[in-house]
């Protein structure tokens, strides 16, 4: 039967993936998570098991409730229904407590003017979504008169950071589409074969997010995951399934019959195809290395996303060439002449080849000018000013931090040991560095027994002195608020001036937590992997293109060359997302560091991506070297082949990576900038200058390798 055919099978089968993927696909984002969590063993997981165990104190969440309103809180009309709204939020499942603004706190929780007040709400850290939902149905429900109600806290910003992480992925989505269509039917000219590669990328995408979606109940996977999905299927996927369209139209105009030339561009880009997807799946290890789950659940959903694609691509499009033949030509719309632009490009490669030192030193000079900025790069974490400026999170913070609140966020866990329990000694020193630490301009309250707010109120100094002191009494505690918000920058020597003074009182032991701890504690373990995983991704790539090539000096050429284009894109996100430049250009504002989970995400990816317009113009320049074309002239065939489908190849990722832009996210869009320029550089300076010249110039080297390993490779093909 017709539908048994081996064409036909391969279309039921990701048809009938694609089903199956589709309702896990989209339940997917409702599974990820936004925070980083703690570092195995770190200080902030140590101080928040101690405050647990040894403090008892119950895991809770705490959700400002602000009330923005043009009636004084001290209105008739506005308490009415104020205390109503208290009651309803009282009843909202997972509230653990409401503290109405009105109660005594050591906080300010209402403005001078008594337009702006805070209400405090302990709830559970289980169900969070959930809580916040109600909690939003609760004030919908129960409005104040002429006021504003925001909420504002841990468990808010997260909900919040999720929902506009997957609004940017849609939004990106929906603008890349129809932009790589057009770019695509500028090459083919029918719409048939502008189908293809967008079918297989949103093909990809759907059955990516329903194994993310299994991955997502075994392990905490970061919402970012979904991002690297995005980009990699769509703009791998497009690319994957443009280069072999591109060279099965080539063999059909040779003359071949359709399953002929499924099976050549199978044989041919098939290949270029595997060893790309190889490389973008050795860069995706990188991820994998750090112990930290957050980042290597996103190398996980790289892997997924770069895996199906390559499968698609070298499954599902052959079978599809051997079901269409001529008719991928058909409904045709415009008549692109790729003669014209292979001309154009042989030209371009005969200039450039001419005078190799020059191109060398030209381009080499100009990707090092871009890259530039590096040596003045500055890694942090940037916790909720990773959203736009003009964002509810960012706007409602505003006004916390207009009542005096802002640094409720920020606040810091110092747990000081005393061995010899609390002796008069220990007190008096344990009251000189709490109020020390009061006297520093950053810090808005240090919450301890020797609150001078608390004296002459023993019910308040007993519940102080309850939350302050361990069990067995061999540990005691300070909550230190900041004033306002902690800049990234200032996080490090935050620490360390709040180490140092603990030493001078006497403390020869104490233990920081918190959420700013927590996050630097996250850098440095981040950063403390990076050398290992850049070196294990430099020795797995060297050995697979060896393998690829048999040669030594183009795998290292290979890896000189990527390096130079992480380098400009690193360059390119400091000058922008961190000094400023440009950044309200695109929504965005200069933050003074770089979110410390970019260098390592946009290394994979570019590293990764990059590779493939190296493979798919050496795979070329090889095919035509191996057939007896002197080095120069396999070189200008190789870019004549090749440079228009590159160039297409990299203006379609460049649409789908600069589509995150608009997006609302800082690390979508400084990952949407990082990799458009990358892309776009390696796709023209490096893949049509610099690498054809080093070639050139390289001559015979360029294919040496020691017999041993010649003969061991000579055994092994890939067909």
């Amino acid at each position: 039967m017709a539908f048994l055919r081996p064409p036909f099978r391969a279309l039921l089968l990701w048809g009938l993936l694609a089903l199956i993927a589709l309702y896990p696909a989209l339940q997917t984002p409702r599974l990820l998570v936004a925070s980083a969590g703690t570092v195995q063993g770190s200080q902030a997981e140590i101080v928040n098991h101690l405050l647990q165990e040894r403090f008892g104190e119950t895991p809770a969440d705490e959700t400002l409730l602000i009330a923005q309103s043009a009636l004084s809180d001290r209105d008739p009309h506005f308490q009415q229904a104020y205390q109503r709204l208290l009651v309803a939020l009282r009843k909202v499942p997972g509230v653990l407590e409401v503290l109405p603004y009105s109660a005594p706190n050591f906080l300010p929780l209402t403005s001078p003017n008594g337009h702006l007040t805070a209400t405090i709400l302990k709830t559970s850290l289980h169900r969070t979504a959930q809580i916040v939902s109600d909690l939003q149905r609760v004030l919908a429900q129960h409005p104040l008169p002429q006021t504003k109600l925001f909420l504002s806290g841990a468990s808010v910003i997260t909900q919040e950071y999720l929902q506009l992480v997957q609004s940017d992925v849609r939004r990106s989505e929906l603008l890349a589409l129809p932009l790589s269509g057009l770019v695509l039917l500028l090459v083919f000219g029918s719409l048939t074969a502008v189908a293809i590669p967008l079918f297989v990328g949103m093909l990809s995408i759907t059955v990516s997010m329903g194994l993310l979606w299994i991955l997502a109940h075994l392990l905490s996977v970061s919402s970012f995951a979904q991002s690297v999905i995005t980009m990699l299927c769509l703009g791998a996927g497009i690319d994957y399934a443009l280069m072999m369209v591109g060279r099965f139209r080539e063999e059909l105009s040779r003359g071949l019959s359709p399953q002929a030339a499924a099976q050549r561009a199978r044989q041919t880009a098939g290949r270029a195809v595997t060893f790309s997807g190889l490389t973008v799946a050795l860069a995706m290890i990188a991820l994998l290395v750090p112990d930290l789950t957050f980042i290597r659940s996103m190398g996980l959903g790289g892997l997924i996303g770069i895996a199906v694609t390559l499968l698609a691509s070298l499954t599902l499009v052959p079978n599809l060439f051997s079901l269409l033949g001529p008719w991928i030509d058909r409904f045709r719309l415009i008549s692109p002449r790729p003669e014209l632009s292979s001309r154009f490009w042989g030209r371009w490669a005969e200039r450039v080849l001419r005078h190799p030192w020059r191109s060398i030193a030209l381009s080499a000079l100009l990707l090092l000018l871009i890259a530039s900025p590096i040596f003045s790069m500055r890694v942090g974490s940037t916790g909720i000013l990773g959203l736009a400026p003009d964002t509810a999170p960012r706007t409602t913070l505003q006004l916390v931090d207009h009542l005096g609140l802002g640094g409720t966020l920020d606040t810091s866990e110092m747990l000081l040991f005393t061995p010899q329990g609390i002796t008069p000694s220990v007190r008096q020193a344990w009251r000189e560095l709490a109020q020390s630490i009061a006297r520093w301009p950053q810090v808005g309250l240090v919450i301890s027994p020797f609150l001078p707010q608390a004296s002459g109120h023993p019910n308040e100094l007993l519940a102080l002195e309850t939350r302050s002191v361990s069990q067995g009494g061999h540990w005691i505690r300070l909550s230190i608020i900041p004033r306002h918000p902690l800049n990234p920058t200032t996080l490090g020597s935050w620490k360390k001036h709040l180490e140092q003074v603990a030493k001078r009182y006497g403390f020869s032991r104490a233990l920081l937590g918190g959420a700013p701890i927590g996050s630097l504690e996250f850098t440095e373990a981040l950063l403390r992997s990076l050398p290992q995983a850049l070196g294990v991704v430099y020795i797995a790539t060297f050995l697979l293109l060896i393998f690829a090539f048999r040669s030594l000096l183009i795998p290292l050429k290979s890896i000189v060359s990527n390096s130079l284009t992480v380098g400009a894109a690193y360059g390119v996100i400091t000058l922008v997302f961190q000094k400023g430049v440009g950044a309200s250009w695109i929504g965005a504002q200069g933050l003074g560091v770089i979110d410390s989970t970019l260098p390592i995400l946009i290394f994979a990816i570019v590293f990764g991506l990059s590779m493939d317009y190296e493979v798919f113009l050496l795979t070329r320049v090889y095919e035509s070297y191996q057939s007896g074309l002197e080095l120069r002239q396999a070189l200008i065939q190789g870019i004549e082949r090749t440079a228009s489908v590159i160039t297409s190849a990299a203006l379609i990722m460049t649409l789908v990576f600069a589509a995150f832009l608009i997006g609302d996210v800082i690390i979508n869009k400084a990952l949407g900038l990082g990799l458009a320029v990358a892309v776009l550089l390696d796709a023209t300076l490096v893949r049509l200058v610099l690498v054809p010249s080093i070639m050139l110039v390289a001559g015979r080297w360029n294919w040496w390798l020691p017999r041993s390993l010649a003969r061991v490779l000579s055994s092994v093909k890939v067909e």
